[in-house]
């Protein structure tokens, strides 16, 4: 039995209670008074309402030993990532590892294998796929409908699947970054639930006013919860947290546990901010997780107070998994499947030759704390008729490399990674997730590259004769090493790229994997080319001024 403060967040009271627990659920809350400040307060656990588990590097067994610490006790997960890489198989994967934890992972179907066909990705996850994923009862909702343009358009295949996750009565994600007016009435109209990619107050209350859900997104590259907070006092019903990418070293320090401390330190209702932190994602995609009810999977977390919310322990199905910032699940180790088919490049690979005439090149700016990039279109003077990176006006050479199969690299500019020197690369490239690499010159950018082929995946940086390496054997996107220690590695390189390399980026790698994702405007790379997202069409690299 439990003796604490319960939160009941139907009837937003909070009374002194004892709570039992049998067989994992709670048999009864026993209500003793008013609340009682001298005791520490029970509420249901935090709730991820949209997370890639591999964006952490991270198994899903391993992101659950993690996330527990913070109260987290369930996310709705879409496992695109490795669809991408491995099919319908790589989903299977994410469920099977995620079942080795009490955690209560939410895998969707994802709806964008490939995300689109101007990229080469490893699978293809077909209308028939998505039928088979959603009859299983691991596969809870539809993930995010990406290509918005083909739902707009009505196309075949996609209104296909919208009906098939309407057939077997489970949510769809929604995915339009930017959408307003009538288009995206239309888009919430064909059966879009919710959608977290939106980054301005006037665009998700319009989308509000659609009917959809707005999950306020702060990960490690996409931040808009200063934008979108003021929501939450107008529309309470409607809004849920999550991060959708979070690297290892972030998810150390915080969960959704961070956004219910700064919601409250803004003057938030504490009911209307529990209500986006646990409350609305288990009702929106039917999770069986516990709120804190008779009957219940006793699926809780205990606080210190309600104003430090300092996270003592963490129970799921009447276990505790967490305790006192330790976690209490074990460490284990998941089977290795990967897909990486190419062979090592050479420096002259990622050479630019410019067409005669050229007096310009389009750039990428990336954007801190943005997935959306500008266009810019910047004078060059070729040398030998050539182009190289120029790091004295923040002019670096960024590359795209198919590792299906081999093929010449995609070779453009890119601003604001500020790097001095050196390289860096990753296979964790959204959404194929192809190699890609910024870098200062070419022989840097051969380096970090090669050291990834090497390794069959992971995060490189090389520059000062320096050359680090983190390995992600599992599909490329992650590994099964202890996610403390996967963290330390990774803050370790993450230094270096900052301290020695020079990059100004509060997270370089977070930033660098969505370079090469095109659904996202306005300019990317993909491994055949340079991608205008706002036009929907490949670009040439070259320009002239005047």
């Amino acid at each position: 039995m439990i003796h604490a403060n319960v939160l009941n967040l139907f009837d937003q009271t909070i009374q002194e209670a004892e709570v039992s627990i049998e067989n994992g659920r709670i048999v009864s809350i026993v209500n003793k008074g008013k609340e009682n400040t001298s005791l520490p307060y029970l509420l249901p656990g935090f709730v991820d309402a949209h997370v890639h588990i591999e964006s952490s590097m991270l198994t899903p067994a391993q992101f659950a030993r993690l996330a527990v610490v913070h109260g987290t006790v369930a996310t709705v997960s879409d496992p695109h990532e490795i669809g991408n890489v491995l099919g319908v198989p790589g989903v299977e994967y994410m469920i099977s590892d995620g079942k080795r934890t009490p955690f209560k992972f939410c895998f969707g179907a994802p709806s964008c294998v490939p995300a689109t066909t101007f990229e080469t990705a490893g699978a293809v996850i077909d209308s028939k796929d998505i039928r088979r994923l959603l009859g299983m009862k691991e596969i809870g909702y539809l993930a995010e409908m990406m290509n918005f343009p083909g739902v707009l358009h009505e196309d075949p295949d996609i209104m296909t699947k919208i009906r098939l996750a309407q057939a077997f009565n489970k949510p769809i994600d929604g995915h339009a970054p930017g959408l307003r007016g009538e288009a995206a009435r239309q888009y919430a109209e064909a059966g879009m639930s919710t959608d977290h990619e939106c980054f301005t107050y006037d665009e998700a209350r319009e989308k509000i006013d659609y009917g959809m859900h707005i999950l306020i997104r702060e990960g490690s590259a996409a931040r808009n919860f200063e934008a979108l907070i003021p929501l939450l006092s107008e529309f309470p019903q409607r809004i849920m947290f999550c991060s959708d990418d979070k690297h290892p070293d972030n998810l150390v320090e915080g969960h959704i546990n961070l956004l219910v401390k700064r919601a409250l330190a803004k003057g938030h209702s504490l009911f209307n901010v529990l209500r986006a932190a646990c409350l609305n994602p288990v009702l929106h995609y039917r999770l069986p997780v516990g709120l804190l009810r008779e009957g219940d999977p006793a699926d809780f977390i205990m606080v210190n107070n309600l104003t430090d919310f300092t996270v003592q322990q963490t129970y799921l199905n009447g276990q505790v998994v967490a305790e006192n910032g330790k976690s209490l699940l074990p460490d284990l180790r998941s089977a290795h499947v990967n897909q990486f088919n190419c062979s090592p490049k050479v420096p002259a690979d990622f050479k630019c030759v410019a067409p005669e005439g050229t007096s310009a090149v389009r750039v990428i700016e990336a954007l801190e704390g943005q997935l959306v990039t500008n266009a810019l279109l910047e004078p060059v003077s070729p040398k030998q008729g050539t182009i190289q990176a120029d790091p004295t006006r923040d002019l670096l050479k960024i590359t795209v490399v198919n590792r299906y199969q081999d093929s010449p690299p995609a070779v453009a500019f890119i601003r604001n990674f500020g790097l001095k020197s050196g390289a860096i690369a990753s296979s964790m490239g959204h959404d194929s997730h192809n190699i890609v690499a910024v870098g200062c010159d070419d022989d840097s950018l051969c380096q970090a590259v090669n050291r990834l082929v090497e390794a069959r995946g992971g995060v490189a940086a090389v520059g000062k004769g320096e050359q680090h390496l983190l390995p992600l054997p599992i599909a490329g996107l992650m590994t099964d090493q202890d996610g403390y220690e996967v963290s330390e590695r990774y803050t370790s390189i993450d230094k270096f790229v900052k301290n020695r390399l020079g990059s100004t980026l509060q997270s370089p790698f977070m930033t660098l994997s969505f370079m090469a994702l095109l659904v996202i405007p306005s300019l990317k790379l993909s491994d055949k080319g340079l991608f205008d997202g706002d036009q929907f069409q490949f670009v040439s690299v070259f320009g002239k001024i005047g």
